[in-house]
């Protein structure tokens, strides 16, 4: 008697979830497992990461020399999670939260005529360390939306998306303030000086060779050490926290709650920068070449707060505090 064929057995969800015996979250289902490059893109892995394309293609020795080559080894890297498991839909709800908030913020203020009682004194430190900042954060966005090409897990990738837009809503915030305050006291340069001050200012030294560097790095554990572990600790504390900490002795109400809002997506950012480095610290090999790379770049960090910091009215002050605040952060994660 001859058997009819078998009916493979049929599954209920992607394969890569399959084995949890549980329905999957919505992150898991729009972000675990949803590389473009296969299973062999990963540090330590043989074979090439695009698969349709052959090995000897630019991109796949991109990705041999950056990715797979990287001096970092996890055994899952697909097991990664972000801790606050952020997607799509619900950064845009998050974020629309706090942009009401902002904006709420920047209408109340400009109704009480904010702007023009402010100190000429500040506004001097608003034109040089301020509204020439959006540099910065285009920086940091560009190194994070490259970072997050070149990651070994997609739920890393996805972590990295998300903090390249934070930084463009900095961006979008200083923008905003600039021609705010260029039509309140046009006398000082707002719109008009960025440029000049982010190319040749000294206050600003430090952190375009950090940042500069930081876009040239383009292998993924070399880049996640110079980016998450050094240069938006280093813009956190200088150019948020302690330049905020200044707007309010200068009673520039605005500026500190516009940081305030900034900390809390540097806040998220650090959860999962965290999440990474205890996943990696389970190797002593990987603690030691993250420390490895963080002796390299601590100085670069250190010579950008100095050189902002220095340039605020209680310029020893914030320097001291914002250096030791990024220690903390890296001593929190045994580093």
């Amino acid at each position: 008697m001859r058997e009819g064929p078998t009916e493979a057995t049929r599954l209920k969800t992607w394969s890569a979830l399959a084995g949890q015996r549980r329905k999957p979250s919505e992150y898991e289902v729009v972000a675990v497992d949803v590389h473009y490059i296969n299973d062999h893109a990963q540090p330590g892995r043989s074979g090439p990461a695009l698969q349709s394309l052959g090995s000897d293609t630019y991109v796949n020795q991109w990705y041999q020399r950056n990715l797979i080559g990287s001096p970092l080894r996890h055994d899952d890297w697909p097991s990664f999670r972000d801790p606050e498991e952020i997607t799509y839909r619900r950064y845009n709800i998050i974020q629309e939260g706090q942009e009401h908030y902002v904006a709420e913020v920047l209408d109340r203020f400009s109704n009480e005529g904010h702007d023009p009682g402010l100190d000429s004194e500040w506004l001097e430190v608003l034109a040089r360390l301020y509204t020439p900042g959006r540099y910065l954060f285009h920086a940091a966005q560009m190194a994070s939306a490259y970072a997050a090409t070149v990651t070994p897990a997609s739920t890393i990738s996805h972590c990295f998306a998300f903090q390249s837009a934070d930084a463009l809503r900095v961006v979008s915030h200083i923008s905003y303030r600039t021609i705010e305050l260029a039509r309140a006291h046009a006398q000082y340069g707002f719109g008009e000086d960025e440029l000049s001050h982010w190319e040749k200012s000294q206050q600003w030294s430090g952190f375009r060779e950090l940042m500069e560097r930081t876009l040239v790095v383009y292998e993924f554990g070399e880049t996640f050490t110079a980016l998450n572990l050094i240069a938006k600790p280093a813009i956190d504390e200088a150019c948020l926290r302690q330049l905020a900490r200044t707007a309010r002795r200068f009673n520039d109400t605005v500026l500190d709650l516009l940081s305030d809002a900034v900390l809390k997506d540097s806040a998220r950012s650090r959860a999962w920068t965290a999440a990474l480095v205890k996943m990696l610290s389970k190797s002593d090999a990987n603690t030691a070449q993250l420390r490895t790379w963080i002796a390299k770049w601590e100085p670069l960090a250190d010579k950008a707060i100095s050189d902002f910091c220095s340039a605020l009215p209680d310029g020893e002050r914030a320097t001291i505090a914002a250096r030791q605040a990024t220690r903390d952060f890296r001593a929190t994660l045994g580093l």
